[in-house]
């Protein structure tokens, strides 16, 4: 993308470092469009897979994750989501903190 020259060598420069941080924030969308968090529980029988908006973006239950129970299976779910919750927090710090420099 080409910034446009208003002939103001201030005005230019402002919005050339304008044109330069959209694209980097931009870049930023784009890969955390493309992150996913991941976790696992009940040694790696219950994998969930996360967006960075919280929705679900995968659920892997392996099949002897039915022997556990019920109740033993719904806390490996939500103990694979947390952990996953906590993956994709932390990629999506790490990508904010490049642009950011935090």
């Amino acid at each position: 993308m080409t910034t446009p020259r208003t002939g103001d060598p201030e005005l230019d420069r402002a919005l050339a470092e304008m044109a330069a941080r959209t694209a980097e924030l931009e870049e930023v969308s784009r890969l955390l469009e493309e992150t996913r968090g991941r976790g696992e529980s009940a040694g790696g029988q219950v994998v969930v897979e996360l967006k960075p908006t919280g929705s679900l973006a995968g659920l892997r239950i392996d099949p002897r994750a039915m022997r556990l129970g019920s109740q033993a299976l719904a806390d490996a779910i939500v103990e694979a989501f947390r952990r996953a919750e906590d993956d994709v927090a932390g990629q999506s710090y790490d990508l904010a903190r490049t642009v950011f420099g935090a």
